[in-house]
């Protein structure tokens, strides 16, 4: 079956580097989401992260181990591997990037615009970092992005949160959905999702960031 939408899972890789709250739960609603997908041929890329063992190309103030090397995502290691839960399987797509946006100095938009992909819908860690860079980077391409929220995480519940709204703010044709509503959609059944009315849709005061993140969790029937 041929599509216009793919599938970008970011970065979920053994590097135990960064404790990701919620990383089990994401992973488990992850699964069922690859297979969904794959049945309905539905391209799926995997991105990883991988940082030079001899540090060229690393970025400034990557943090190093006593020997020199990278300390997270060394190449040297398996632990720049696919966790063996969510393993690609025959005719996904892996590649590699050393930043944080999946798009920059790869080959991403070009392994994209070959396979005809205009909506991108995306997954992955960490959602504050490579995750928001990459649907930032996506927009500024033309991509329609949706964003699976829960099969996302960062190192705080805060931050995951924090991030999502920013993203829901000005990334004006983003659509954000739960992994079960999203796959509610591949089935062609009713199913609720965010979508922006109007830019800032979730301006708030510092007092006020639980109340955003509550009205965020109720437009994703969460």
């Amino acid at each position: 079956m041929k599509s216009d939408r793919a599938f970008l899972l970011i970065d979920m890789q053994k590097e135990d580097g960064f404790s990701v709250e919620g990383f089990n739960a994401a992973v488990e609603k992850a699964g069922p989401l690859l297979d969904a997908l794959r049945k309905q041929g539905i391209p799926i890329l995997y991105s990883k992260h991988v940082n030079r063992a001899d540090g060229v190309g690393l970025p400034g103030g990557e943090p190093l181990d006593p020997s020199g090397k990278p300390a997270t995502y060394c190449s040297a290691t398996n632990k720049v591997d696919i966790i063996d839960a969510l393993s690609p399987q025959a005719g996904d797509i892996v590649f590699e990037k050393n930043r944080y946006s999946c798009f920059f100095q790869s080959n991403l938009d070009q392994l994209l615009k070959g396979l005809g992909v205009k909506h991108l819908v995306i997954g992955g860690v960490l959602t504050d970092v490579c995750v928001m860079t990459t649907v930032f980077d996506a927009y500024f391409r033309d991509y329609q992005v949706t964003l699976i929220e829960d099969i996302c995480g960062a190192t705080t519940e805060a931050a995951h949160y924090s991030s999502l709204l920013l993203m829901a703010n000005w990334v004006y044709d983003l659509e954000m959905f739960t992994s079960e509503q999203f796959l509610r959609s591949l089935r062609g059944e009713e199913f609720s999702a965010f979508k922006a009315a109007i830019p800032d849709e979730f301006a708030h005061t510092p007092d006020k960031l639980g109340d955003a993140i509550k009205k965020l969790r109720t437009k994703l029937n969460k």
